[in-house]
């Protein structure tokens, strides 16, 4: 297992009515969400993206674009518009046809909703085996990273129609991570042309399985920003901790987060809940479905609600670079 980090450069480089179940924002104390998501729902999109149909979705490749049909489709459905003319925003740093997926959840505060939050994870995967394992060619990606696109899709869901974010949120499936980030360097280049005024990114990076730890999961970057802290207060929970291997092996320039930080200097940072010791599979044909706890997905995804719901209504910038 150590052996294959050290060989890989991008280790990293996942009911009542919606609209009456929020209480009132408040910075104060932690915010109470009623609204469950879904494990059903949860199961249903991570199964389909890491079904061997798709071909472990090499960015360019069938696969891929079949992803990005049921992730177009998915917000189409769920009334998430698209940011550009297209939920489809083509790669310029790639040769082959490739685009990342961008849908938005306006705020609806008037002076806010100029601001925005970029909810994000990589759909794509390192695609066939040459040599298989047992005679599976297909490296399906369940943890890395269709668990942190099944996320944002269900936090997508649940903005849509909650419709309480006073600053706009995009919801972004970013292809080409594992070619070196290219769907993160494309967009963060376009979005900074563009003037766009980013509060925070965060980047939900294989959240598969949990870890044996005294918190849910850790983000990258753990002293760059106040992040980890704000998010603890906002759940009133130990919910992100700090894990040295993070630090040792530069995790928080190694994921989709890194472009933004690079052009914004704002907080940009991938949240995960793999620990070096909790999963066998890292670009394996093994990191299929079956490997996944999909309670355990849906419980991330039920604890993160309440910090994103904060990171979207706090009256001033509470998330800041520390260094």
């Amino acid at each position: 297992m150590k052996k294959v980090f050290l060989l890989l450069p991008f280790l990293f480089l996942c009911c009542k009515p919606i609209s009456s179940v929020v209480t009132e924002t408040t910075t104060s104390e932690p915010l109470s969400i009623e609204y469950k998501v879904k494990e059903n729902d949860v199961a249903k999109t991570l199964k389909y993206l890491a079904s061997d149909e798709l071909e472990g979705r090499e960015t360019g490749k069938a696969g891929m674009v079949k992803a990005a049909d049921y992730l177009e489709q998915f917000f189409k459905d769920n009334n998430v518009k698209p940011y550009f003319k297209s939920y489809r925003d083509t790669l310029t740093t790639f040769k082959e046809t490739a685009f990342n997926v961008v849908g938005v959840v306006e705020g609806n505060d008037p002076v806010l909703k100029n601001e925005f939050i970029i909810l994000s994870a990589h759909y794509d995967h390192i695609g066939l085996d040459k040599n298989g394992v047992n005679g599976d060619f297909i490296n399906n990606g369940a943890n890395d990273d269709a668990s942190g696109t099944t996320a944002v899709a269900e936090m997508a869901k649940y903005f849509s129609t909650a419709k309480n974010n006073k600053r706009s949120i995009l919801f972004v499936f970013f292809a080409g991570e594992e070619k070196g980030l290219l769907g993160s360097k494309h967009l963060a280049k376009k979005l900074k042309a563009q003037d766009f005024k980013l509060y925070a990114q965060f980047n939900i990076e294989m959240i598969g399985v949990p870890m044996k730890r005294d918190y849910l999961a850790y983000i990258t970057g753990f002293d760059k920003s106040n992040m980890a802290d704000k998010i603890n207060g906002y759940t009133g929970k130990n919910t992100i901790g700090f894990l040295p291997k993070e630090a040792e092996y530069k995790l928080f320039y190694r994921s989709d987060n890194y472009s933004f930080y690079e052009l914004f200097k704002v907080p940009c940072q991938s949240v995960s809940t793999f620990d070096f010791e909790n999963f066998e599979f890292y670009h394996h044909v093994s990191d299929d479905f079956k490997a996944m706890d999909i309670a355990h997905i849906t419980s991330f995804i039920q604890e993160l609600l309440p910090a994103v719901s904060q990171m979207a209504n706090s009256p001033t910038q509470e998330i800041i670079m520390l260094k």
